[in-house]
Protein backbone atom coordinates (compact mmCIF):
# COMPACT_ATOMS: atom_id res chain seq x y z
CA UNK A 1 0.00 0.00 0.00
CA UNK A 2 1.43 3.39 -1.44
CA UNK A 3 0.91 6.05 0.55
CA UNK A 4 1.74 10.38 0.18
CA UNK A 5 1.64 13.56 -1.36
CA UNK A 6 4.36 15.15 -4.45
CA UNK A 7 7.52 13.94 -4.03
CA UNK A 8 6.57 10.95 -1.63
CA UNK A 9 6.45 9.23 -5.53
CA UNK A 10 10.15 9.26 -6.02
CA UNK A 11 10.28 7.04 -2.30
CA UNK A 12 7.33 4.72 -4.35
CA UNK A 13 9.35 3.96 -7.06
CA UNK A 14 13.03 3.03 -5.05
CA UNK A 15 10.70 0.73 -3.18
CA UNK A 16 9.03 -1.02 -6.07
CA UNK A 17 12.26 -1.48 -8.02
CA UNK A 18 13.33 -3.08 -5.02
CA UNK A 19 10.89 -5.51 -4.67
CA UNK A 20 10.50 -6.31 -8.31
CA UNK A 21 14.29 -7.16 -8.42
CA UNK A 22 13.93 -9.25 -5.53
CA UNK A 23 11.09 -11.58 -7.09
CA UNK A 24 8.61 -10.42 -4.58
CA UNK A 25 5.30 -11.14 -5.35
CA UNK A 26 2.48 -9.02 -5.02
CA UNK A 27 -1.34 -10.06 -5.36
CA UNK A 28 -2.88 -6.43 -4.79
CA UNK A 29 -1.57 -2.87 -5.05
CA UNK A 30 -3.28 0.09 -3.84
CA UNK A 31 -2.38 3.97 -2.16
CA UNK A 32 -3.96 7.34 -1.67
CA UNK A 33 -2.90 10.53 -3.17
CA UNK A 34 0.54 10.00 -4.97
CA UNK A 35 0.54 6.41 -4.29
CA UNK A 36 -2.65 6.25 -7.06
CA UNK A 37 -0.40 7.07 -9.35
CA UNK A 38 2.45 4.24 -8.09
CA UNK A 39 -0.68 2.02 -7.62
CA UNK A 40 -1.94 2.21 -10.91
CA UNK A 41 1.41 1.60 -13.20
CA UNK A 42 2.74 -1.11 -10.31
CA UNK A 43 -0.63 -2.90 -11.10
CA UNK A 44 0.14 -3.24 -15.22
CA UNK A 45 3.84 -4.26 -14.47
CA UNK A 46 4.67 -0.65 -15.25
CA UNK A 47 6.54 0.08 -12.28
CA UNK A 48 9.81 0.73 -14.57
CA UNK A 49 8.05 3.52 -15.73
CA UNK A 50 8.61 5.40 -12.60
CA UNK A 51 12.19 4.12 -11.79
CA UNK A 52 14.02 4.07 -14.95
CA UNK A 53 16.44 6.64 -16.65
CA UNK A 54 13.44 8.10 -18.67
CA UNK A 55 10.76 7.80 -16.50
CA UNK A 56 7.91 9.65 -14.82
CA UNK A 57 10.45 10.75 -12.03
CA UNK A 58 14.03 11.28 -13.87
CA UNK A 59 14.81 14.94 -15.71
CA UNK A 60 13.27 18.14 -14.58
CA UNK A 61 9.91 17.55 -15.55
CA UNK A 62 8.95 16.53 -11.94
CA UNK A 63 9.78 20.07 -10.56
CA UNK A 64 7.16 21.72 -12.74
CA UNK A 65 4.19 19.57 -10.53
CA UNK A 66 1.89 21.24 -8.48
CA UNK A 67 2.98 24.66 -10.10
CA UNK A 68 1.20 27.65 -8.67
CA UNK A 69 -2.13 27.91 -11.00
CA UNK A 70 -2.35 30.82 -13.29
CA UNK A 71 -4.62 33.49 -11.69
CA UNK A 72 -2.01 33.64 -8.49
CA UNK A 73 0.49 33.97 -10.88
CA UNK A 74 -1.12 36.61 -13.06
CA UNK A 75 -1.65 38.89 -9.44
CA UNK A 76 1.45 38.20 -8.34
CA UNK A 77 3.56 39.40 -11.19
CA UNK A 78 1.17 42.57 -11.36
CA UNK A 79 1.67 43.30 -7.72
CA UNK A 80 5.31 42.89 -8.69
CA UNK A 81 5.39 45.34 -11.04
CA UNK A 82 3.34 47.83 -9.86
CA UNK A 83 5.38 47.76 -6.55
CA UNK A 84 8.52 47.78 -8.66
CA UNK A 85 7.71 50.95 -10.56
CA UNK A 86 6.11 52.85 -7.55
CA UNK A 87 9.37 52.06 -5.74
CA UNK A 88 11.74 54.04 -7.91
CA UNK A 89 11.00 57.16 -6.41
CA UNK A 90 11.72 55.82 -3.33
CA UNK A 91 14.83 54.53 -4.60
CA UNK A 92 15.79 57.64 -5.59
CA UNK A 93 15.50 59.26 -2.74
CA UNK A 94 17.33 56.29 -0.88
CA UNK A 95 20.12 56.62 -3.29
CA UNK A 96 20.14 61.10 -2.92
CA UNK A 97 20.63 60.44 1.40
CA UNK A 98 23.62 58.45 0.51
CA UNK A 99 25.14 60.61 -1.66
CA UNK A 100 24.00 63.56 0.00
CA UNK A 101 27.18 63.05 2.72
CA UNK A 102 29.31 62.85 0.20
CA UNK A 103 28.35 66.53 -1.57
CA UNK A 104 28.65 67.94 2.02
CA UNK A 105 31.61 66.64 2.78
CA UNK A 106 33.32 67.66 -0.56
CA UNK A 107 31.85 71.56 0.43
CA UNK A 108 33.51 71.48 3.66
CA UNK A 109 36.70 70.44 2.04
CA UNK A 110 36.66 73.41 -0.42
CA UNK A 111 36.71 71.52 -3.38
CA UNK A 112 33.48 73.05 -4.21
CA UNK A 113 33.77 76.86 -2.82
CA UNK A 114 31.28 77.69 -5.07
CA UNK A 115 28.78 74.93 -4.56
CA UNK A 116 28.80 73.65 -8.03
CA UNK A 117 28.68 70.02 -6.63
CA UNK A 118 25.71 71.02 -4.27
CA UNK A 119 23.89 72.93 -7.26
CA UNK A 120 24.57 70.08 -9.63
CA UNK A 121 23.34 67.56 -6.63
CA UNK A 122 19.96 69.54 -6.44
CA UNK A 123 19.38 69.74 -9.72
CA UNK A 124 19.62 66.53 -10.68
CA UNK A 125 16.55 65.35 -8.37
CA UNK A 126 14.98 68.19 -9.17
CA UNK A 127 15.12 67.09 -12.60
CA UNK A 128 14.37 63.19 -11.90
CA UNK A 129 11.46 64.43 -10.29
CA UNK A 130 9.72 66.77 -12.58
CA UNK A 131 10.99 63.78 -15.57
CA UNK A 132 8.14 62.34 -17.36
CA UNK A 133 9.42 59.16 -16.17
CA UNK A 134 8.01 60.32 -12.79
CA UNK A 135 5.19 62.37 -13.94
CA UNK A 136 3.26 59.92 -15.98
CA UNK A 137 5.18 56.51 -16.69
CA UNK A 138 5.10 55.55 -12.93
CA UNK A 139 1.83 55.82 -12.13
CA UNK A 140 0.82 54.35 -15.76
CA UNK A 141 2.63 51.45 -15.19
CA UNK A 142 1.38 50.80 -11.60
CA UNK A 143 -2.62 51.38 -12.92
CA UNK A 144 -2.35 49.43 -16.60
CA UNK A 145 -0.61 46.33 -14.32
CA UNK A 146 -3.39 46.22 -11.37
CA UNK A 147 -5.96 46.94 -14.65
CA UNK A 148 -4.60 43.84 -16.91
CA UNK A 149 -4.66 41.70 -13.41
CA UNK A 150 -8.30 42.91 -12.76
CA UNK A 151 -9.89 42.10 -16.12
CA UNK A 152 -7.65 38.80 -16.30
CA UNK A 153 -9.75 37.41 -12.78
CA UNK A 154 -12.71 38.86 -14.50
CA UNK A 155 -12.60 36.51 -17.16
CA UNK A 156 -11.66 33.81 -15.11
CA UNK A 157 -14.85 34.53 -13.22
CA UNK A 158 -17.14 34.46 -16.11
CA UNK A 159 -15.44 31.24 -17.14
CA UNK A 160 -15.44 29.06 -13.90
CA UNK A 161 -19.37 30.17 -13.31
CA UNK A 162 -20.49 29.79 -17.45
CA UNK A 163 -18.05 26.79 -18.29
CA UNK A 164 -20.03 23.38 -19.36
CA UNK A 165 -19.78 20.25 -17.40
CA UNK A 166 -18.46 21.95 -14.14
CA UNK A 167 -20.41 22.44 -10.93
CA UNK A 168 -21.54 25.68 -10.25
CA UNK A 169 -19.20 27.89 -8.44
CA UNK A 170 -20.79 30.74 -6.06
CA UNK A 171 -18.79 32.98 -3.67
CA UNK A 172 -17.00 36.38 -3.95
CA UNK A 173 -16.13 37.45 -7.54
CA UNK A 174 -12.36 37.80 -6.71
CA UNK A 175 -12.42 34.29 -4.58
CA UNK A 176 -14.42 32.16 -7.37
CA UNK A 177 -11.56 33.58 -9.99
CA UNK A 178 -8.54 32.94 -7.78
CA UNK A 179 -9.48 29.24 -6.73
CA UNK A 180 -6.80 26.76 -4.79
CA UNK A 181 -3.68 28.21 -5.16
CA UNK A 182 -2.16 25.33 -6.79
CA UNK A 183 -2.64 23.10 -10.49
CA UNK A 184 -2.41 20.13 -9.92
CA UNK A 185 -3.86 19.31 -14.15
CA UNK A 186 0.06 18.96 -15.04
CA UNK A 187 0.28 15.93 -12.10
CA UNK A 188 -2.93 14.43 -13.98
CA UNK A 189 -1.37 14.64 -17.37
CA UNK A 190 1.95 13.94 -16.24
CA UNK A 191 1.48 10.22 -14.86
CA UNK A 192 -1.80 9.56 -17.49
CA UNK A 193 1.36 10.11 -19.81
CA UNK A 194 3.25 7.47 -17.90
CA UNK A 195 0.22 4.81 -17.98
CA UNK A 196 0.16 4.85 -21.73
CA UNK A 197 4.15 5.17 -22.77
CA UNK A 198 4.92 1.77 -22.31
CA UNK A 199 4.40 -0.89 -24.88
CA UNK A 200 1.19 -2.05 -23.42
CA UNK A 201 -0.27 1.25 -23.97
CA UNK A 202 -1.35 -0.03 -27.61
CA UNK A 203 -0.52 3.13 -28.85
CA UNK A 204 -3.37 4.91 -27.12
CA UNK A 205 -3.16 9.19 -28.01
CA UNK A 206 -6.48 9.93 -26.86
CA UNK A 207 -7.20 12.86 -24.64
CA UNK A 208 -10.71 11.56 -23.58
CA UNK A 209 -10.58 10.64 -19.95
CA UNK A 210 -13.60 7.72 -20.17
CA UNK A 211 -11.86 6.48 -23.38
CA UNK A 212 -8.41 6.29 -21.41
CA UNK A 213 -10.05 4.45 -18.66
CA UNK A 214 -11.86 2.04 -20.50
CA UNK A 215 -8.54 0.97 -21.73
CA UNK A 216 -6.78 1.02 -18.62
CA UNK A 217 -9.50 -1.28 -17.07
CA UNK A 218 -9.42 -3.61 -20.16
CA UNK A 219 -5.48 -4.02 -19.95
CA UNK A 220 -6.26 -4.48 -15.87
CA UNK A 221 -8.55 -7.03 -16.67
CA UNK A 222 -6.69 -9.16 -19.44
CA UNK A 223 -3.77 -9.01 -16.77
CA UNK A 224 -5.60 -10.19 -13.75
CA UNK A 225 -3.69 -13.67 -13.12
CA UNK A 226 -1.41 -13.32 -15.23
CA UNK A 227 2.54 -12.91 -13.72
CA UNK A 228 3.88 -9.24 -13.08
CA UNK A 229 0.25 -7.66 -12.75
CA UNK A 230 -1.99 -7.28 -9.55
CA UNK A 231 -5.10 -6.68 -8.59
CA UNK A 232 -5.77 -3.05 -7.93
CA UNK A 233 -7.62 -0.92 -5.14
CA UNK A 234 -7.44 3.05 -4.01
CA UNK A 235 -9.42 5.65 -2.19
CA UNK A 236 -10.71 9.33 -2.37
CA UNK A 237 -12.96 11.27 -0.95
CA UNK A 238 -16.12 12.82 -1.69
CA UNK A 239 -16.46 16.22 -0.75
CA UNK A 240 -19.96 16.59 -1.09
CA UNK A 241 -21.36 12.84 0.51
CA UNK A 242 -18.28 13.80 3.35
CA UNK A 243 -17.68 10.02 2.44
CA UNK A 244 -14.52 8.46 0.99
CA UNK A 245 -14.88 6.66 -2.59
CA UNK A 246 -12.86 2.90 -3.09
CA UNK A 247 -12.09 2.15 -6.16
CA UNK A 248 -11.39 -1.80 -6.90
CA UNK A 249 -10.37 -4.12 -9.67
CA UNK A 250 -10.28 -7.44 -8.19
CA UNK A 251 -10.62 -11.08 -9.52
CA UNK A 252 -14.23 -12.52 -9.38
CA UNK A 253 -13.39 -14.89 -6.68
CA UNK A 254 -13.01 -12.04 -4.63
CA UNK A 255 -15.01 -9.52 -6.46
CA UNK A 256 -18.60 -10.96 -5.55
CA UNK A 257 -17.62 -10.82 -1.98
CA UNK A 258 -16.24 -7.50 -1.26
CA UNK A 259 -19.14 -5.13 -4.04
CA UNK A 260 -21.72 -7.26 -2.22
CA UNK A 261 -24.84 -4.53 -0.94
CA UNK A 262 -25.87 -3.64 2.41
CA UNK A 263 -28.77 -3.61 3.67
CA UNK A 264 -29.44 0.65 3.50
CA UNK A 265 -27.25 0.84 0.67
CA UNK A 266 -24.43 2.85 1.99
CA UNK A 267 -22.00 0.65 0.60
CA UNK A 268 -23.16 0.89 -3.63
CA UNK A 269 -22.37 4.94 -2.77
CA UNK A 270 -19.01 3.96 -1.68
CA UNK A 271 -17.52 1.51 -3.71
CA UNK A 272 -16.61 1.68 -7.13
CA UNK A 273 -15.70 -1.79 -9.67
CA UNK A 274 -13.78 -0.67 -12.36
CA UNK A 275 -14.25 -3.92 -14.12
CA UNK A 276 -17.93 -3.58 -13.92
CA UNK A 277 -19.93 0.16 -13.86
CA UNK A 278 -16.93 2.15 -13.11
CA UNK A 279 -14.72 1.29 -15.82
CA UNK A 280 -15.32 4.90 -17.21
CA UNK A 281 -13.91 6.08 -13.95
CA UNK A 282 -10.54 5.32 -13.55
CA UNK A 283 -8.91 8.01 -14.72
CA UNK A 284 -11.09 10.51 -12.33
CA UNK A 285 -10.31 8.47 -9.66
CA UNK A 286 -6.57 9.10 -10.71
CA UNK A 287 -7.26 13.54 -11.20
CA UNK A 288 -9.35 12.89 -7.72
CA UNK A 289 -5.89 11.59 -5.73
CA UNK A 290 -3.45 13.84 -7.21
CA UNK A 291 -6.06 16.77 -5.74
CA UNK A 292 -4.43 17.85 -2.85
CA UNK A 293 -7.00 18.31 -0.49
CA UNK A 294 -7.56 22.54 -0.12
CA UNK A 295 -4.56 23.55 -1.99
CA UNK A 296 -5.36 22.15 -4.91
CA UNK A 297 -9.01 22.71 -7.30
CA UNK A 298 -11.10 19.34 -6.44
CA UNK A 299 -12.12 16.97 -9.21
CA UNK A 300 -15.59 16.93 -10.35
CA UNK A 301 -16.59 13.41 -11.26
CA UNK A 302 -19.94 12.28 -12.78
CA UNK A 303 -21.21 8.97 -11.75
CA UNK A 304 -22.94 6.53 -14.16
CA UNK A 305 -26.76 7.38 -14.72
CA UNK A 306 -27.72 3.65 -12.96
CA UNK A 307 -25.22 4.08 -10.51
CA UNK A 308 -26.37 5.21 -6.96
CA UNK A 309 -26.03 8.76 -7.69
CA UNK A 310 -27.78 8.72 -10.60
CA UNK A 311 -25.43 11.04 -13.01
CA UNK A 312 -24.34 13.14 -10.13
CA UNK A 313 -21.21 15.34 -10.47
CA UNK A 314 -19.58 15.27 -6.77
CA UNK A 315 -16.23 17.19 -5.98
CA UNK A 316 -13.48 14.83 -4.87
CA UNK A 317 -10.43 14.99 -3.66
CA UNK A 318 -7.47 13.30 -1.61
CA UNK A 319 -7.31 12.85 2.05
CA UNK A 320 -4.31 12.32 3.98
CA UNK A 321 -5.97 9.62 6.62
CA UNK A 322 -7.30 7.63 4.02
CA UNK A 323 -5.12 4.63 4.79
CA UNK A 324 -7.05 3.89 7.64
CA UNK A 325 -9.95 3.56 5.39
CA UNK A 326 -7.51 2.06 2.11
CA UNK A 327 -6.63 -0.76 4.88
CA UNK A 328 -9.92 -1.76 6.35
CA UNK A 329 -11.20 -2.16 2.18
CA UNK A 330 -7.60 -4.19 1.57
CA UNK A 331 -8.59 -6.62 4.43
CA UNK A 332 -12.29 -7.04 3.44
CA UNK A 333 -10.88 -7.69 -0.02
CA UNK A 334 -8.87 -11.23 1.33
CA UNK A 335 -5.28 -9.45 2.06
CA UNK A 336 -3.55 -11.19 4.72
CA UNK A 337 -0.12 -9.52 4.92
CA UNK A 338 0.48 -5.49 4.28
CA UNK A 339 3.41 -3.60 3.40
CA UNK A 340 3.24 -0.27 4.38
CA UNK A 341 5.47 2.54 2.41
CA UNK A 342 5.59 5.78 3.20
CA UNK A 343 7.74 8.95 2.94
CA UNK A 344 6.94 10.58 5.62
CA UNK A 345 9.68 10.16 8.67
CA UNK A 346 8.26 11.36 11.85
CA UNK A 347 10.96 12.94 14.54
CA UNK A 348 12.23 10.06 16.42
CA UNK A 349 13.46 11.99 19.52
CA UNK A 350 14.75 15.83 20.42
CA UNK A 351 17.57 17.87 19.02
CA UNK A 352 16.13 17.29 15.32
CA UNK A 353 14.14 20.39 14.61
CA UNK A 354 15.14 23.18 11.79
CA UNK A 355 14.31 26.61 11.02
CA UNK A 356 10.88 27.10 9.29
CA UNK A 357 10.99 27.72 6.09
CA UNK A 358 9.10 31.25 5.11
CA UNK A 359 7.60 29.37 1.99
CA UNK A 360 3.48 28.88 1.74
CA UNK A 361 4.00 25.81 -0.32
CA UNK A 362 6.72 24.31 2.59
CA UNK A 363 3.91 25.33 5.26
CA UNK A 364 1.53 22.87 3.56
CA UNK A 365 4.25 20.03 2.73
CA UNK A 366 4.50 20.16 6.57
CA UNK A 367 1.04 20.22 7.64
CA UNK A 368 0.12 17.24 4.93
CA UNK A 369 3.34 15.28 5.70
CA UNK A 370 2.52 15.41 9.82
CA UNK A 371 -0.94 14.23 9.14
CA UNK A 372 0.53 11.21 6.56
CA UNK A 373 2.73 10.04 9.59
CA UNK A 374 0.26 10.19 11.83
CA UNK A 375 -2.35 7.89 9.41
CA UNK A 376 0.49 5.65 9.34
CA UNK A 377 0.63 4.86 13.03
CA UNK A 378 -3.05 5.32 13.21
CA UNK A 379 -3.60 2.60 10.60
CA UNK A 380 -1.20 0.35 12.06
CA UNK A 381 -2.28 0.56 15.78
CA UNK A 382 -6.02 0.40 14.58
CA UNK A 383 -5.15 -3.01 11.96
CA UNK A 384 -2.87 -4.82 13.82
CA UNK A 385 -5.32 -7.90 14.67
CA UNK A 386 -6.74 -7.76 11.03
CA UNK A 387 -3.39 -9.44 8.68
CA UNK A 388 -1.24 -12.04 9.62
CA UNK A 389 2.07 -9.46 8.97
CA UNK A 390 2.00 -5.86 8.53
CA UNK A 391 5.60 -4.54 7.26
CA UNK A 392 6.69 -0.56 7.05
CA UNK A 393 8.89 0.57 4.47
CA UNK A 394 10.05 4.38 5.46
CA UNK A 395 12.57 6.52 5.38
CA UNK A 396 14.70 7.26 9.38
CA UNK A 397 14.94 10.97 7.55
CA UNK A 398 13.59 12.54 4.49
CA UNK A 399 13.97 16.13 3.69
CA UNK A 400 11.76 16.59 1.10
CA UNK A 401 8.66 17.85 1.52
CA UNK A 402 5.62 16.88 -0.15
CA UNK A 403 6.12 20.18 -2.72
CA UNK A 404 9.86 19.98 -2.66
CA UNK A 405 9.48 18.68 -6.35
CA UNK A 406 12.77 20.75 -7.87
CA UNK A 407 14.80 19.49 -4.46
CA UNK A 408 15.59 21.80 -1.30
CA UNK A 409 19.02 22.37 1.03
CA UNK A 410 18.89 20.07 4.20
CA UNK A 411 19.72 21.54 6.82
CA UNK A 412 21.15 18.31 9.02
CA UNK A 413 23.53 17.62 6.15
CA UNK A 414 24.13 21.12 4.97
CA UNK A 415 23.56 20.14 1.28
CA UNK A 416 21.03 20.22 -1.95
CA UNK A 417 19.09 16.51 -1.63
CA UNK A 418 17.53 15.64 -4.85
CA UNK A 419 14.64 13.68 -6.16
CA UNK A 420 16.63 10.76 -7.37
CA UNK A 421 18.53 10.88 -3.85
CA UNK A 422 14.80 9.83 -2.42
CA UNK A 423 13.76 7.18 -5.05
CA UNK A 424 17.63 5.65 -3.99
CA UNK A 425 16.52 5.90 -0.37
CA UNK A 426 13.55 3.93 -1.17
CA UNK A 427 15.68 1.07 -2.99
CA UNK A 428 17.81 1.15 -0.29
CA UNK A 429 15.20 1.16 2.43
CA UNK A 430 13.21 -1.71 1.20
CA UNK A 431 16.44 -4.07 1.11
CA UNK A 432 16.79 -3.06 4.46
CA UNK A 433 13.54 -3.22 6.24
CA UNK A 434 12.07 -6.13 4.15
CA UNK A 435 13.68 -7.59 1.68
CA UNK A 436 17.07 -8.79 3.60
CA UNK A 437 15.17 -9.35 7.00
CA UNK A 438 12.07 -10.54 5.86
CA UNK A 439 12.52 -12.35 2.40
CA UNK A 440 15.41 -13.44 3.11
CA UNK A 441 15.14 -14.74 6.58
CA UNK A 442 11.97 -16.33 5.88
CA UNK A 443 10.47 -16.89 2.58
CA UNK A 444 8.68 -19.58 3.26
CA UNK A 445 6.28 -17.29 5.33
CA UNK A 446 5.76 -15.32 1.85
CA UNK A 447 4.61 -18.30 0.31
CA UNK A 448 1.74 -19.19 1.66
CA UNK A 449 -0.99 -19.95 -0.14
CA UNK A 450 -3.42 -17.06 1.22
CA UNK A 451 -3.37 -13.76 -0.96
CA UNK A 452 -0.95 -11.10 0.07
CA UNK A 453 -1.02 -7.70 -1.29
CA UNK A 454 1.31 -4.92 -1.28
CA UNK A 455 0.80 -1.32 -1.10
CA UNK A 456 2.98 1.47 -1.06
CA UNK A 457 2.26 4.41 1.27
CA UNK A 458 4.50 7.35 0.79
CA UNK A 459 7.26 5.61 2.56
CA UNK A 460 5.30 2.63 4.27
CA UNK A 461 4.95 -1.33 2.65
CA UNK A 462 2.24 -2.84 2.80
CA UNK A 463 1.35 -6.29 2.10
Amino acid sequence: MFTGTGSAGAYHAGVMKALAEAGVKVDLVGGRGMGVASAMLAALDGGTRLWQASGAWSGARPSHLYRWRLPWRVVAWALAACFAVLSIPVLVQVGAALLYPFAYAVQLSGLDRDGRVARLFVGTIAATFNHTLFAQVIPRVAVLSMLGAALFLAGEYVLRTRSQGRRRVAGRPWWVALGSPLDARQAVAHFAQALWSGPAAGGAHTTDRRELSRRYVEMIGEGLGQPGSAELMFVVHDLDTRRDLVFAALQDAWRRRFFIEDAEGVRAGEVIDLLGAGRDLAMDGLAAALAVPIAAEPHPMTFPLDGAWHGETHLLADRPEGLVRLLEEVSAAGAEQVILVSAASPLQGPHGLAPRRADPRAWLGQAIAGHESASVRDASTAFFDRFTNVYHVQPRHNPLGPFDLAGVHDTRSDRHAALDELLRRGYDDAYAQFIVPVVGGSAEGLEQPAPVAVAAVDDLPLT
